[in-house]
């Protein structure tokens, strides 16, 4: 079936920074489970997003370059923080601030995705805003390739990598930071049988 994504309106939704939103999906990227704060923040039933591919709520103001980043630290391996810009069904926007943990098999290959998502504070939307719509309209004029190129001259410019640059703008230090850590411990905890084998429908 095919899925159509809603007209992006300019209106936010409200998050409650005492909540986390959680997915899990399959190394191509369709999700296998949500929690319940996910599907009230993004507005769509389990049933409407298990077995669809996660670009569901992909928002067009978020640059493709950025998306490229994400897929090729996670499908090595490696932890990254984004932050993004997702899409609801009501056409309505929420910035989040994404990191992923990983599941693998018995030989030891990822089999699966978890990304956990807090909401992303004004200073840091505002601050990565203006970089994200230079990097869009470079996409649009010259391509992805051409916006990665200028992503990593942004970063030279300003004597860091990616990495450092995300960190030093959320502020892992921070209480809230510290607060999503214990809220991701606690969840893993309490969801242990979810979290690992997923809705059993979406495989």
């Amino acid at each position: 079936m095919r899925f159509y994504r809603p007209l992006p309106i300019n209106k936010a939704r409200d998050l409650n920074y005492r909540k986390i939103l959680v997915s899990k999906t399959d190394t191509s990227g369709n999700i296998l489970y949500v929690n319940d704060y996910f599907c009230e923040v993004a507005g769509y039933e389990v049933d409407e997003v298990l077995g669809r591919p996660h670009s569901i709520l992909r928002h067009p103001d978020m640059p493709k370059a950025i998306f490229f980043l994400m897929w090729q630290n996670i499908k090595n391996g490696l932890n990254i923080t984004a932050v993004v810009k997702n899409l609801a069904k009501t056409g309505e926007y929420y910035w989040v601030t994404t990191d992923f943990e990983f599941q693998r098999n018995r030989e030891g290959d990822i089999e699966s995705y978890i990304a956990f998502r807090r909401p992303a504070n004004k200073k840091v939307v505002a601050a990565i805003s203006d970089l994200y719509s230079r990097l869009i309209d470079i996409e649009k004029r010259h391509g992805v390739e051409a916006s990665l190129v200028y992503l990593q001259g942004y970063l030279d410019e300003h004597h860091t990598d990616y990495h450092t640059f995300i960190n030093n703008l959320i502020n892992p230090k921070s209480m809230f930071e510290k607060l999503f850590q214990v809220m991701k411990k606690t969840f893993k905890h309490s969801n242990n049988d979810q979290y690992h084998e997923g809705y059993q429908k979406a495989v």
